[in-house]
């Protein structure tokens, strides 16, 4: 593979990795509810964040 075809598998890795451990963290805080109630925005606002950075990529990188 070509550097920047490495470069964009590591890009793609990252991206994927912090979008499955703020999933995970969603999932963590649902479970607990209703302790953390207060942070339910804040963690899914990142969640979506990271899974819309993700989705932009793969688009990105296939066009």
């Amino acid at each position: 593979m070509s550097e920047g075809a490495e470069e964009l598998k590591a890009k793609l890795k990252k991206l994927n990795a912090q979008a499955t451990a703020l999933k995970m963290d969603l999932h963590d805080l649902a479970e607990d509810l209703p302790t953390g109630w207060n942070r339910i925005m804040e963690v899914a606002e990142k969640t979506y964040e990271a899974y819309r950075q993700l989705d932009e990529f793969r688009k990105s990188t296939t066009s």
